[in-house]
């Protein structure tokens, strides 16, 4: 069975096409159209390209920065803000026609790494999204778990978990709320926090760079990010308390990350124990395309 996946972000379209067994067929990236028919169009032409040279008619996941309304039936949250108020899957639909799977990346994310990536075999498995915001995902047996109002792993727009005096009230959302997990553990939260503590980089990797090198600022901004880090995945740990947490994201390519975590984690979770893995991605940046294959 041919599965044509489809990620579709704010600057890229990407499209991959795996067979049964999950083996990479086809693959092509485009610039987002930045105009919803022209999106459509676009779509159409790489799924038509994909079939056209694999000379096979596959099914047809789509993975979005948002989610479809299972209320409206309309694309609403998306940061690729021409996307939302339109019946996207109803529309590709009719397009391709044949029934199109919708889904959000991170969903597409933890499913991609569930099925086949680094926490495959798992049947309750977290999809964290560090870049330069917070998304996660929930895959349930190898399914998108979406919840019935379509945000099933939205933990990033919490409020950060037992704060300190000094995090009240310091930071603000684009979601219109304060003190957001996303603002302090997101690759910007990161660089905002040791920026706002004196010091002077532009990126998590230059703040990495540093702590390597004995950079004080640069290490106590680390503590900072790993203790928070921990506090937030303690949070979904003592709710969802999954087989395994997957970190994606630029973020998640900081090694000193997955060291630290297993003796922090038990300070927060209920009973002060805990053995939840915290592991890397397998498929990195394809792990969102290959998600929106793995719907069907």
């Amino acid at each position: 069975m041919l599965r044509i996946g489809i990620d579709l972000g704010g600057t890229k379209i990407e499209v991959v096409a795996l067979d049964g067994e999950g083996k990479e067929l086809y693959r092509k990236r485009i610039p987002t159209p930045r105009e919803y028919l022209a999106t459509l169009d676009a779509i159409e032409s790489l799924v038509n390209e994909a079939e056209s040279i694999l000379a096979q008619t596959g099914s047809v996941g789509v993975g979005i920065p948002g989610v479809i309304s299972p209320f409206s039936g309309l694309v609403k949250n998306a940061n690729s803000t021409w996307l939302n108020g339109h019946p996207l899957d109803i529309d590709l639909a009719e397009r391709l026609g044949r029934e199109v799977r919708v889904a959000n990346d991170a969903n597409c994310f933890a499913i991609s790494e569930a099925i086949d990536g680094a926490a495959a075999g798992k049947g309750v498995v977290f999809g964290v999204i560090l870049g330069t915001g917070c998304g996660a995902g929930v895959a349930i047996n190898g399914k998108v778990h979406g919840g019935g109002n379509g945000i099933g792993g939205e933990w990033g727009h919490n409020p950060l978990p037992w704060m300190t005096k000094d995090e009240f009230n310091t930071t603000s959302c684009f979601c219109g709320n304060q003190d957001c997990i996303e603002t302090f553990i997101s690759g910007t939260g990161f660089v905002r926090d040791y920026r706002a503590a004196g010091g002077d980089a532009g990126s998590g990797v230059e703040i990495v760079a540093l702590m390597e090198r004995g950079d004080p600022q640069a290490k106590a901004a680390f503590g900072r990010y790993m203790d928070r880090l921990a506090r937030s995945l303690a949070h979904v740990i003592n709710i969802l308390d999954p087989d395994v947490i997957v970190l994606g994201g630029g973020v998640s390519n900081i090694e000193a990350i997955y060291p630290g975590l297993p003796g922090l984690l038990p300070e927060y979770v209920l009973g002060r124990e805990c053995r939840t893995p915290v592991v890397q991605n397998m498929y990195g940046a394809s792990s969102g395309v290959r998600g929106a294959a793995w719907l069907w």
